[in-house]
């Protein structure tokens, strides 16, 4: 794959001395979706609107299919479609024309087979007709994503895209980001909703305090950073954890009828046999034993704990 977007060491600061962006450095590949996640205030939506033209950089620079965003900003805005956090859109406007204005913004001509295929996709043809102050806040959010899509950008932002939308309206619209995705759109994706990340990216970003702290693939984040935890229920409940099981470093459940064991799965040795045979000698009774594995909340939370927000 070709590099489609191009950040280098991007820097953004505020009357006062704010820093914003911290010489933020990214490649993002041509067909993938990043899902790009940070706490709240740490950068994330800075860095969006620099790309997109909304915010002037302080320093650095951007390019977006080889145009520079300063110096070739309508090339490069072309090829961006912005899916913003806040609803900003004329509620006495149908949705059909609200979209077919978004495409003649970019001097794009008139194309009815497309506005109709993207209304459709995202369950919108049938409220076409409709003025958006009728539409609930998940169906306004998709009209934004209608919008975004009328220009037939190669690069998507969404920022927050299913923040206040239902459980269905959100599956609905991962189906979508995923079909984009195989029609050769590449999706940076911020969200606070960690699944979203889990189940679509195909790379993860962490962003904390204005400054990348890393960009990894999905799969070998998790099987670097990825812990499992073995839970090893007592037949009876106990209120500390014996002191002969001391060098296991264990944590006592809520209930004081279990016990939690954090183990490292890609090490040579797990400790599992030397822990079960010290709790048997220990006097404690098994009645269950499982496992589960860390998600990539576990793993966001460890990355950014201690980053300024």
């Amino acid at each position: 794959m070709s590099t489609i977007l191009s950040i280098s060491d991007l820097r953004k600061s505020y009357a006062g001395g704010f820093e914003a962006l911290k010489g933020v450095n990214l490649e993002i590949e041509e067909g993938e979706i990043l899902a790009l996640l940070g706490p709240n205030g740490a950068g994330k939506t800075t860095l969006i609107s620099t790309i997109c033209g909304i915010t002037t950089a302080t320093s650095g620079s951007v390019t977006v299919g080889g145009h520079c965003i300063e110096t070739e900003y309508r090339a490069a805005r072309a090829m961006i479609g912005l899916v913003p956090q806040e609803i900003n859109l004329e509620p006495f406007e149908t949705v059909l024309s609200t979209v077919r204005f978004s495409r003649g913004l970019f001097g794009k001509p008139k194309n009815e087979a497309l506005i109709e295929d993207i209304l459709k996709k995202l369950s919108l043809w049938d409220k076409r007709s409709s003025q958006i102050k009728e539409l609930s806040g998940g169906m306004k959010r998709r009209v934004l994503i209608a919008k975004a899509l009328s220009h037939e950008p190669r690069v998507l932002f969404l920022d927050e895209p299913t923040a206040g939308v239902d459980v269905e309206l959100r599956k609905d619209m991962w189906e979508v980001v995923r079909e984009l995705r195989e029609s050769g759109v590449t999706i940076i994706l911020t969200t606070h909703y960690i699944e979203e990340a889990e189940a679509m990216a195909d790379r993860v970003g962490v962003i904390a305090g204005g400054e990348i702290l890393l960009v990894e693939e999905k799969s070998d984040l998790m099987a670097r950073m990825g812990k499992k935890e073995l839970q090893v229920m007592l037949t009876e409940p106990i209120s500390t954890v014996p002191a002969a099981l001391a060098e296991h470093d264990l944590r006592l459940g809520a209930d004081g009828q279990s016990l939690v064991y954090t183990y490292d799965v890609t090490a040579e040795r797990t400790g599992i046999t030397a822990l079960l045979n010290d709790v048997a000698a220990a006097g404690l009774v098994l009645s269950d034993v499982a496992t589960r594995q860390s998600s990539l909340e576990d793993i966001f939370v460890d990355l950014v704990s201690g980053e300024d927000a």
